[in-house]
């Protein structure tokens, strides 16, 4: 397996645990019933905390959209270096980071972490680019 198939299998499996806190705390407030209803207007809402969370575990899937396809393109294409190597290990520490920041509420640091994320997969696009003849 490559680095950038090692990193991306741990930012997926990273994001797909990013909902457990915070559902966590709804069973806690809301009880399992409540949990599992439709939601409501009349819910009680999350500890502020969880619903951090919750906005980061959002954020993380919707940056994965861009990460994922373009590592599995670097895979695909076989242009993998150390560029995207050390751009996808970035890009895992970086939201794994987020996620953590964003949910103590910590604001410079999730905005510093989100911009690094954002570097990691800047960087695996780059080398997309540049690999395309002209």
């Amino acid at each position: 397996m490559s680095r950038e198939l090692f990193w991306l299998s741990l930012t997926l499996a990273a994001t797909a645990l990013f909902w457990f806190p915070y559902v966590l705390n709804r069973i806690v407030v809301r009880g399992l019933l409540g949990t599992l209803a439709n939601p409501s207007p009349n819910d009680v809402p999350l500890a502020p905390w969880a619903e951090r969370a919750r906005c980061a575990h959002t954020n993380a899937v919707e940056n994965l959209v861009l990460f994922a396809p373009a590592i599995i393109a670097v895979h695909v294409l076989n242009i993998g270096n150390s560029t995207t190597a050390f751009a996808s290990e970035l890009y895992f520490i970086s939201r794994t980071a987020h996620y953590v920041v964003y949910t103590l509420g910590i604001v410079a640091l999730r905005t510093l972490a989100f911009f690094c994320g954002w570097v990691g997969t800047a960087l695996i696009l780059y080398r997309l680019l540049e690999a395309v003849p002209v």
